[in-house]
């Protein structure tokens, strides 16, 4: 989280919907996500968490028998929460994701992937810390 010194972790686990097409062997797609989280951390006064976060990302690749090497960019979006003294501002972001990894088929319509995904919701102002809060995450 940005203008914060705490380093927040927890577990996040959610879904993703994806769409690929094959020219060749170079791979464009387009895929969502949506995670929801229990990374929270404490910073002097405050608590801060990320209760969810997803993305709208499109995709492309290139494709070695039946592994595929792709990049990924677009949207992030998720809330970020802050508390002081029993005080609660919760706030919804907008930024962007860009990512790179690698997917194996196994069957036509099913694939495991190893990812790397930047995400970038900027920075919002709360009152309740009275400074611009934001969340990067990878």
């Amino acid at each position: 989280m940005t203008n914060f010194s705490g380093d927040p972790s927890g577990i996040a686990g959610g879904g993703q919907l994806g769409y690929n097409w094959q020219v060749g062997q170079f791979v464009f797609g387009a895929e969502t996500d949506i995670q929801v989280s229990g990374a929270d951390d404490t910073f002097a006064p405050w608590k801060f968490s990320n209760p969810w976060f997803g993305t709208l990302r499109g995709r492309a690749g290139y494709a070695i028998n039946n592994v595929l090497l792709f990049a990924s960019a677009g949207l992030a979006y998720g809330n970020l929460t802050a508390n002081l003294a029993g005080l609660e501002e919760s706030k919804t972001l907008v930024g962007w994701a860009g990512g790179l990894g690698m997917e194996v088929g196994f069957t036509p319509n099913w694939t495991p992937k190893v990812e790397y995904l930047y995400m970038d919701l900027g920075s919002r102002s709360f009152s309740v810390t009275g400074v611009d809060n934001g969340l990067q995450a990878s």
